[in-house]
């Protein structure tokens, strides 16, 4: 199950080979919650714990492959996985986030997008807080770029 973990934080870097692996298996292990976030999330027998965190939730939502961390933990995160800020909540799942773009040698899917480790908490997460390896493609990542440029004109 710590495969669980490791992909997470994007090791290997997200791939939909790896994804779908990973899919299957949480498949095998336990029926997915797809009640909120958009996201199927399967609880698994047992907890996971790596690095003084804790969690029994994975979570796949187009793109992502992430744990559920108990807690809100983000800051904690943010400084065991070397995270910086988010300026953009654009999402709205997340009030507090943290992110580091993996470097362009683990970059395995460039052509079409951007592959992240990720932190963040907020109401809807209920008091956890998600750790997860996200892949944003180029278009995504040009409107919140281009959304969070009007925003901070704005203010």
């Amino acid at each position: 199950m710590s495969a669980f973990f490791d992909a997470a934080l994007c090791l290997p870097p997200y791939s939909i080979d790896r994804a779908t692996v990973l899919y299957e298996a949480a498949e095998k292990l336990a029926k997915p919650d797809q009640s909120s976030l958009g996201a199927a999330v399967y609880h698994l027998p047992a907890p996971i714990e790596r690095d003084g965190f804790t969690t029994q939730d994975v979570l796949f939502a187009n793109m992502t492959i992430g744990v559920l961390m108990e807690g809100n933990v983000a800051d904690q995160l943010a400084k065991r996985y070397e995270l910086t800020p988010e300026t953009s909540h654009l999402l709205g799942i997340s009030s507090r986030g943290f992110s580091r773009l993996l470097p362009d040698a683990q970059q395995s899917m460039k052509e079409m997008g951007l592959i992240s480790i990720i932190a963040r908490e907020g109401d809807a997460l209920k008091g956890k807080t998600l750790l997860a390896c996200e892949f944003v493609d180029a278009a995504d990542r040009k409107a919140m770029e281009a959304w969070d440029k009007e925003a901070a004109e704005q203010k």
